[in-house]
């Protein structure tokens, strides 16, 4: 709307498109460690922020052989679309050390994550004001809670926020019920969107609704494990799992819980007794209703894409099609439910998390028992009401809550309060999305449509700040 020619709103409008695209800084840090039999060996880690727009930085931490700079600034551009497209106010973060978990012990991957830690903050690469990392591949709330322990006792010392440095954080330790669940349950209500909607089911032949729909799940981690439950509460059933160490598949159906037992005993889900070994080429070429890639990126690609048989796929990992792929899964009629907006539900949680340690109290603490005693009131209200119309002849008139009232009678949980947070989040979401594909003709194109809404919002964020400090 500024009174300028056409020429010089183009050349701005071309100038904060060129803003917005590299990343504003990243970080590569080498340190030793001492590993438990004496011997020295040198750790490589990467932090990236892509994007200053708003602050603080937002993104995973991941342990991974596969991480180097360009992951990491990939990712972080990547956080920093998906933020946007959920409506959370943070720029685009990603962190990684070039490990594998697996080979070091508990003591050995402390010092990493202290040291990595140490090294972050010297740097201003962490901080709730500044960059405010999360769990990834390989990392988990214990990883966090190191983390938040080392900035607090060093360089956020004199720091009142210090512990929303972080997020994904054990309880005791700051952090929020549902955030272990929230890009599972993200995804579940991402598909939910779509697949209640008539219009797109009816775009790839599927009827609207859970009720007879399959799906295959590629990484059984705590994404592919949660998405895994919570798909299979609302109806749908999941006939395969594939993970690095082997795949196994059942037609008839297979228990996520009984799957997670098992794995948590075991280590792997090979051997599983509720399905059997699978032995074909792949387990996502499968006929299946939704396929849930919920591991790593790149594993669907120009030379695979034509063998994937699903209708609907759920992008629960970061990137898991190629551009290549993609456009080829496009031309099957295939629905890709894009990953910045599917699994967008870690970093909405994460938010709560943050505005949950800034605040210093838990939601729902200061309301609970008022809620409470406000329901009670109103039964009372209602019978007294009946009473003084009908009169007591046959004794008082009950007022009996219904079950789901009951569960509701003292109010909302914390817990309650992040699930309906993140539930509205997703849906409002969703509707955005479907209105821009219609708007601008997209067809199944749900990806295009969700970075133009991301892009708009961030241009007219730099656009209305001004560029002198961009």
């Amino acid at each position: 709307n500024q009174r300028i020619p056409r020429e010089l709103k183009e050349k701005k409008c071309r100038g904060i498109l060129r803003l917005i695209e590299p990343c504003a800084h990243v970080l590569e840090v080498t340190f030793p460690l001492q590993r438990d039999n004496g011997e020295y060996e040198m750790i490589t880690g990467y932090r990236a922020q892509h994007s200053h727009h708003r602050s603080p930085c937002k993104g995973g931490i991941r342990y991974s052989m596969d991480v180097n700079q360009d992951e990491v600034k990939a990712l972080s551009a990547l956080m920093t679309y998906k933020c946007a497209c959920v409506d959370v106010p943070f720029g685009g973060g990603k962190a990684g050390v070039k490990i594998n978990p697996k080979l070091y012990s508990d003591n050995e991957l402390e010092k990493i994550t202290r040291r990595f830690a140490m090294e972050l903050a010297k740097k201003g690469f962490l901080g709730p004001a500044i960059d405010v990392p999360a769990p990834d591949m390989g990392t988990s709330e214990r990883e966090m809670a190191w983390i938040a322990d080392t900035y607090a006792n060093t360089a956020g010392y004199s720091d009142l926020n210090a512990a929303a440095c972080i997020t994904g954080k054990p309880i005791n330790q700051g952090g929020i019920h549902g955030r272990s669940s929230a890009t599972g349950r993200g995804v579940f209500h991402g598909l939910e969107n779509f697949i209640n909607e008539a219009q797109y089911m009816s775009m790839i032949g599927h009827t609207p609704g859970w009720g007879g729909k399959t799906f295959i799940v590629q990484g059984f981690g705590n994404v592919g494990m949660h998405t895994c439950r919570y798909l299979t509460r609302a109806g749908a059933t999941c006939i395969g799992v594939a993970e690095l160490d082997g795949s196994i598949f059942n037609k008839n159906g297979i228990d996520p819980k009984d799957l997670e037992d098992y794995k948590n005993e075991h280590g792997t889900i090979v051997g599983f007794p509720g399905a059997e070994p699978y032995e074909g080429e792949d387990l996502m070429f499968e006929q299946v209703d939704i396929l849930i890639p919920a591991a790593t990126e790149k594993v669907i690609h120009a030379g695979n894409a034509t063998k994937i048989k699903a209708s609907i796929i759920a992008e629960a990992a970061n990137g898991p099609i190629t551009p290549a792929g993609d456009r080829i899964l496009q031309s099957q009629g295939c629905l890709v439910i894009p990953d910045m907006y599917i699994n967008a539900g870690g970093v909405t949680v994460s938010y709560f998390e943050w505005l949950k340690n800034l605040n210093h109290v838990s939601y729902g603490r200061l309301t609970f028992k008022y809620e409470r005693e406000s329901n009670y009131h109103l039964l009372q209200s209602v019978q007294d009401s009946l009473e003084r119309r009908f009169g007591r002849v046959g004794g008082k008139i009950h007022v009996t809550p219904s079950e789901e009232f009951n569960k509701r009678m003292s109010g909302a949980s914390e817990k309650d309060i992040v699930h309906s947070g993140l539930d509205y989040s997703m849906e409002r979401t969703a509707l955005k999305i479907m209105n821009t594909a219609m708007d601008l003709e997209l067809g199944l194109d749900l990806r295009s449509a969700a970075y133009v809404n991301s892009i708009t919002k961030i241009f007219d964020t730099y656009r209305d700040s001004g560029l002198a400090f961009s």
